[in-house]
């Protein structure tokens, strides 16, 4: 268990409430989130939200975590976007300021609500609240611009391969043998030098073949010369 896990500072009826929730967001997460629950320490949740339709997030997947403190559910959890991004109301370090967080939290709310709250935050940025200042007035004061910004650390960080959503029971993939032809092809395939060295033989043999019929047809024409001498 981390050292920094609260596991042990939550009532034991806190923490089955906990797992009890963790489980069904396992199961039935909101739409467009991902839910990767940890064994080793349930008041450190790590989730995905997809970029919303219709803003410069679009498109992105961005990694948050949520971490439970000793007073939960009495005192909000703290969230943090791992994956970095341009927003008015997620500082340099990926820390969230949002209401339901702070003086809008009450206890029986619950994560879901949570990650909800987090993913409406993208759709409508709060200028008044921020933490990265330059977005928040650009957000107000030149919207072109802070959509450009959004969008290109979209594209940077939150695309590509890494940014998909994944099933969290999906486990790593086989590893593939990159530099080795023969261990790619299978046991079966035939080495390339042999099959170079097959067609040299070949191209050598043909060549064998015409020499000799060029040297028959040559001796023929020189036996023909003679008999038209002895005429």
């Amino acid at each position: 268990m981390k050292m920094n896990s609260n596991v042990e500072n939550l009532p034991p009826h806190i923490l089955r409430l906990v797992y009890k929730e963790v489980a069904a967001l396992a199961a039935d997460p909101p739409e467009g989130i991902k839910v990767y629950p940890s064994e080793e320490d349930i008041t450190e949740l790590h989730t995905a939200i997809e970029g919303p339709e219709g803003t410069p997030f679009a498109g992105g997947v961005f990694r948050m975590r949520l971490v439970l403190g000793k007073d939960f559910p009495a005192v909000p959890p703290k969230g943090y976007f791992l994956t970095k991004i341009f927003h008015p109301n997620v500082g340099h370090k990926g820390e969230i300021c949002v209401n339901v967080l702070k003086r809008d939290w009450k206890a029986e709310l619950g994560i879901r609500h949570v990650l909800l709250t987090i993913k409406c935050l993208l759709i409508h940025p709060n200028p008044e609240s921020a933490l990265n200042e330059e977005a928040g007035r650009l957000l107000l004061e030149d919207y072109a611009e802070y959509e450009s910004r959004a969008r290109l650390l979209t594209e940077i960080h939150a695309m590509g391969p890494s940014g998909a959503l994944q099933d969290p029971n999906d486990g790593p993939q086989p590893k593939k043998h990159a530099g080795d032809p023969m261990k790619r092809a299978g046991p079966s395939a035939a080495p390339v030098p042999a099959a170079l060295g097959n067609g040299a033989n070949a191209a050598s043999t043909t060549s064998n073949s015409n020499s000799s019929t060029n040297n028959i047809a040559g001796k023929k024409k020189a036996d023909k010369k003679r008999a038209l001498r002895r005429l």
